[in-house]
């Protein structure tokens, strides 16, 4: 294996480790906060609303857009890290 492979292989590992822990965090957030833990929840109140309802509602999407941010920002700084930045 030559020595662009070795980094290819290294990016690719990095960047699945970096998809596996955005989408456990976005798959408890959207399962977990408004399916598992939602009777906990509904104990809390956000403008009104059960937290457990919010987060199966609205707070899942925000999540989720929030860690579109993160993954750019982390794949941003692993171009660089790896020289396939632009």
């Amino acid at each position: 294996m030559n020595e662009k492979q070795k980094l290819a292989s290294a990016y690719w590992k990095e960047n699945l480790r970096y998809l596996i822990i955005l989408l456990s965090i976005w798959f408890l957030v959207s399962y977990g906060a408004g399916i598992f833990f939602k009777d906990f929840l509904d104990q809390f109140r956000l403008g009104g609303f059960k937290l457990g309802f919010w987060f199966a509602q609205q707070g899942s999407i925000y999540v989720f857009v929030i860690l579109i941010f993160v993954y750019v920002r982390l794949m941003n700084k692993l171009d660089k890290k790896y020289g396939f930045n632009e």
